[in-house]
């Protein structure tokens, strides 16, 4: 005679395994859903090329895709000569600007989501610096590239900071707005079953939070890209920025598209991995996992 449950068909399922299993349906959907999103770009490419093939656009005002690739692949395998910057520096410039991303978009992670879970929880906060930090918010923050280049000269620290400062805002702003829309109910059932208030903060505020934090750091990582750019070609040597300007002060058309599309699929390629970490931390909400 066996008891109800003992089978293992009655074993409750692991959230592991549900995580598992929800990547394993994640990865089998990703050729498809990458088939899909390369659609209407190969379209635009097809169309493109068909109008400059035909002289429908002129050549002199608008590269074809084919002059695009060929000034490409230079720019990536051609020899590295001193006086070329758009022969075999690609890579190099890159990771120039991957580094500075990555540096300034950290900092501005760490203290907008902290500072937004202070702004929009304690009221004492909000009441402080909710007016200044409205109307920093408010002045574009490449209006900050002098300001910067003042301080921190031509340097690496100038970019920076202009990406930690431009990206800081967006995510703060999500993360209170997130924190301010916490449901009442959860506070008072963790307050019953013996939350300490001091720690609401962390254990149920942050967690309810975490949707908002993650739309805040996509919001901002898009700006951190947008404004490595800017300060590339204003306030620092080197990097995709520095390419697209000079690209610009020699009339190569081709070179500018090219580091537009760097720029892009950069861009595109971090947002995947935040959206692919965040399937990790929010793996309770099959809107994530299971699309």
């Amino acid at each position: 005679m066996t008891r109800t449950g003992s089978s293992p068909l009655h074993a409750p399922a692991s959230p592991e395994a549900g995580a598992t299993s929800g990547w394993l349906r994640l990865s089998a959907r990703w050729p498809g859903r990458l088939a899909r999103g390369l659609l209407v770009p190969a379209l635009i490419v097809l169309v493109w090329q068909g109008a400059c093939d035909l002289g429908v656009v002129p050549s002199i005002s608008i590269p074809s895709p084919s002059a695009v690739l060929q000034s490409w692949s230079t720019w990536v395998f051609g020899p590295i000569m001193p006086l070329a910057w758009y022969s075999g520096t690609w890579g190099l410039y890159v990771l120039l600007s991957l580094r500075r991303v990555i540096a300034g978009f950290a900092i501005a992670a760490a203290a907008g989501v902290g500072f937004g879970l202070l702004l929009g929880w304690y009221s004492l906060i909000h009441n402080l610096f909710d007016g200044l930090v409205h109307f920093l918010r408010a002045i574009p923050p490449t209006a900050w590239v002098p300001f910067t280049v003042f301080f921190f000269g031509i340097h690496e620290s100038a970019a920076i900071v202009l990406i930690a400062f431009g990206a800081f805002f967006p995510i703060a702003m999500n993360v209170a707005a997130g924190a301010r829309q916490t449901p009442r109910t959860l506070v008072r059932a963790a307050l019953m079953l013996g939350t300490p208030p001091r720690k609401l903060l962390w254990r149920v505020v942050l967690p309810a939070t975490l949707p908002a934090v993650i739309g805040g750091l996509r919001t901002g990582l898009g700006l951190a890209w947008v404004l490595v750019i800017v300060s590339e070609m204003l306030a620092v040597q080197g990097g995709l920025g520095y390419a697209l300007w000079s690209a610009y002060q020699v009339n190569r058309l081709d070179l500018i598209v090219d580091a537009i599309v760097s720029v892009g699929v950069l861009g595109l390629i971090c947002d995947w991995v935040l959206v692919a970490t965040s399937g990790l931390v929010l793996r309770w909400q099959r809107g994530l996992v299971g699309r």
